[in-house]
């Protein structure tokens, strides 16, 4: 029987070490004492048992050391890469176990530890506090190195076997090679290597100026690959060098828009892809800055820019463990998630979705795609040596930590804080889907599986048998409760029970593509969204653009009656007030045009006296100002029957030959120019005048006031129908509304006294 897996956990009252499958118990070594030891007699609290082993351990009877689990204030805990060790700080001091039995090994000495971390065999252990100054001044060495097994001296005389100033916690820890031969740190302007037994004293130096970040090759071959970001106009740069050979990069690649990088190595060390993101999008695309991928092979025979064929940004890339492919999600939402070979070419592209997570299996037979964060926390499960068969899906709502098992058969899902504070818990999954185990926790900080060699759990078909769950995953499936039916997105009453608009529909349920432009959503776009609004029922189908359509949707109602029965009275009203005023302007520019022409402004000499010009002008200029107490519809006829006279009186003074003009809206007039005085001959070629069209114009506002008052009364006559109607259908008034209802009798004689009748 394989060695069963573990995983471990930090909460607010300790941490925990679990026996997974097919256990599903706590480390017998590693338990939590609950109760209080009275002489040669130990009394348990009711509802906790014990094993036999902590038993005899408390009674002087034990033969092997037993850990008493850590309970208070405990602020990180790791595993080691090798999976031997387990190590936690508290606020005193550092403990180190044997992670199969639970045993303790060493103790460090040293207080106020906030990081841990262990080298890749677990020969070093690494503690980071917070950065502070001695009695000097002086920043203190809060970087330190220790053996995790040192057999010269006991715990309370161990002394760390390296110091360092590390002020960032960002970076913090050392990078070690595969064999821990070598570890290197970065420092301003270069990253400087040790030989893993002796840390004091700098055994070579990787010089390049501008350094910020390295990574160190996992695999056989030490290669180092060095980020250099963009500085006075030089582009930034990821450069890889073999160790110890400094003199000239193997391999690099220079790129703009690189603020930051990610470095990933595949297994074997041969191939790193470059994840470069800026800062800010100065196309105003995202606000986290823009992303690119690129790839570099170790020996320098290969290096590209990963082409994706989706906008957007890149939410995450992945190495398969056989270091000959990786995966990439990329794209506006719904992604698209791709599997690339290490020349960067596409070799398999899934559905799109909303997914942010890819992660393969120990094995690499499984590839889980998945969306956390602010997604609903799906996760698909694809089988790699079926033809990328999907086998399940999986509901991992509210998850912070997605692992795959050592033994590639679970994936472990867990919410934590502080994203988020309540439901904390861990959850194990079985590939083919079923819930194998649930355990909730309170204020849970930390999960973590317990690294172990894919040597140790040899490639099976999980399919083949589906374990028994455990007890708690059956519990926890009791409480949930399984929709009736699967619950879609709101949709308002209006929008009920039609087809959802194309624009409202994700790409991947046939919507169109996302494309962000970098504009206000309130300009012109896509999708839908950006463009002018439309008079449409929400949710309808979009109707295409209809002859004599009003600007970004709609009929235009203008110069028609058409459609006034479907438009509010205050919309008609204010309408026909729109139109009696264009009619009004229109009316007056013809009249001033025709007086004008009358009078000889247009087409005379300019030896007219400046005396006459400037009594017409102070002519207008008063009778602008002065108030006619004559109705507004009087003053349009006579204004049109004095055009007339004038038109026709004009006539004769127009010169043959004249050319028509055209101002604004007005009709053709007749203008002589001013050159046609000294042409008498072409008198008998003038053009006919045409007449200024008949304007009827129709205005809400205008009538006599005695007219104005009978509208006002029909309006509420109007209104209390409309009130004795609602009351005749059961609906409840309120008071000012009956008191409305009560002035009928009064309004309808108004009505009789101006002369109105029904």
């Amino acid at each position: 029987m394989a060695a069963p897996t573990q995983f471990a956990y930090r909460t607010l009252k300790g941490i925990g070490l679990v026996d997974a499958a097919p256990l599903y118990e706590p480390l017998p070594g590693f338990q939590r004492v609950l109760g209080y030891v009275l002489p040669s007699i130990y009394v348990l609290l009711p509802g906790h048992t014990i094993s036999q082993d902590l038993m005899r351990y408390m009674v002087g009877q034990a033969d092997e050391h037993i850990t008493v689990r850590p309970e208070g204030n405990l602020r990180c805990c790791t595993y080691s890469p090798c999976g031997r060790y387990f190590a936690w700080a508290s606020t005193d001091q550092v403990h180190v176990i044997d992670a199969s039995v639970g045993h303790i090994i060493t103790t460090l000495p040293t207080p106020n530890v906030y990081e841990l971390g262990f080298s890749p065999r677990g020969s070093y252990i690494i503690t980071w506090e917070r950065p502070s100054k001695d009695d000097e001044g002086n920043a203190s060495k809060n970087l330190k190195v220790w053996r995790v097994i040192d057999d010269d001296t006991n715990d309370e005389e161990r002394s760390p076997l390296g110091k360092f100033v590390q002020k960032s916690q960002t970076g913090w820890n050392l990078q070690y090679t595969y064999d821990e031969k070598y570890c290197a740190r970065v420092v301003t302007n270069e990253v400087q290597l040790y030989q893993s037994g002796d840390l004091g004293t700098v055994w070579n130096k990787l010089r390049e100026e501008g350094a910020a970040d390295f990574a160190i090759s996992p695999g056989k071959n030490h290669s180092i690959a060095v980020f250099v970001p963009e500085r006075k106009g030089q582009p930034a740069a990821v450069k890889v060098y073999n160790v110890p050979h400094f003199a000239s990069a193997v391999s690099q690649k220079t790129f703009f828009k690189g603020d930051k990088v990610q470095l990933k190595w595949n297994d074997l060390g041969t191939s790193v892809i470059v994840l470069a993101q800026t800062e800010v999008d100065k196309t105003g695309k995202s606000y986290y800055g823009e992303t690119n991928l690129y790839i570099l092979s170790a020996n320098g025979g290969f290096d590209s820019r990963i082409q994706l064929d989706k906008e957007g940004p890149i939410h995450d890339v992945t190495w398969s463990p056989n270091s000959k492919e990786f995966g990439v999600v990329y794209g506006y939402m719904p992604a698209k998630t791709t599997i690339f070979n290490v020349r960067a070419e596409a070799t398999y592209s899934f559905a799109l979705g909303p997914r942010n997570t890819i992660s393969f299996s120990p094995h690499g037979r499984f590839v889980l795609v998945a969306g956390f964060g602010n997604l609903a926390g799906q996760m698909d499960i694809y089988d790699l040596e079926k033809n990328y068969r999907k086998v399940t899906t999986i509901e991992g709502s509210n998850a912070s930590v997605c692992e795959w098992s050592p033994d590639g058969k679970h994936i472990l899902t867990a919410t934590i804080s502080p994203r988020l504070r309540v439901d904390n818990g861990v959850r194990i999954w079985h590939v083919s889907g079923g819930l194998m185990y649930n355990e909730d926790l309170a204020e849970c900080y930390h999960v973590c599986w317990r690294p172990q060699s894919t040597e140790t759990h040899p490639v099976e078909d999980p399919s083949q048998l589906i374990p028994t769950p455990h007890a708690s995953a059956l519990a926890y499936l009791e409480t949930v409760k399984t929709p009736s039916k699967p619950a879609g997105a709101y949709r308002p009453p209006g929008a009920r029970g039609t087809i959802t608009p194309l624009h409202f529909k994700r790409e991947d349920e046939g919507g169109a593509a996302h494309v962000s432009n970098g504009i206000s959503s309130f300009s012109g776009g896509v999708n839908g969204f950006g463009k002018p609004r439309k008079r449409e029922v929400p949710g309808a189908e979009v109707a295409g653009e209809l002859p004599g359509g009003a600007p970004g949707g709609g009929v235009s109602l203008a110069g028609t009656m058409e459609g006034e029965d479907n438009v509010s009275k205050a919309a008609l009203k204010n309408k026909k007030k729109r139109e009696a005023k264009k009619a009004k302007e229109a009316a007056d520019k013809a009249a001033g045009l025709s007086t004008a022409l009358a009078d000889g402004e247009y087409g005379v000499p300019e030896n007219r006296s400046p005396e006459r010009r400037d009594r017409r002008s102070h002519e207008r200029s008063r009778s602008k100002s002065n108030q006619d107490p004559r109705s507004w519809s009087q003053q349009r006829q006579e204004r049109q029957d004095g055009n007339r006279h004038k038109r026709n009186r004009s006539q004769g003074r127009n010169t043959p030959g004249a050319s028509k003009t055209t101002l604004g809206s007005t009709p053709n007039l007749a203008i002589q120019p001013a050159s046609n005085a000294a042409h008498p001959a072409a008198a008998g070629a003038a053009a006919p005048p045409v007449e200024a069209p008949d304007l009827t114009i129709t205005s809400p506002g205008g009538g006599s006031p005695q007219e104005k008052k009978v509208r006002a009364l029909l309006k509420k006559i109007r209104a209390i129908d409309d009130l004795k109607m609602r009351l005749a259908g059961g609906e409840k008034l309120e008071d000012t509304q009956i008191k409305k209802m009560a002035t009928e009798d009064g309004v309808r004689r108004e009505l009789q006294v101006l002369g109105w009748n029904e």
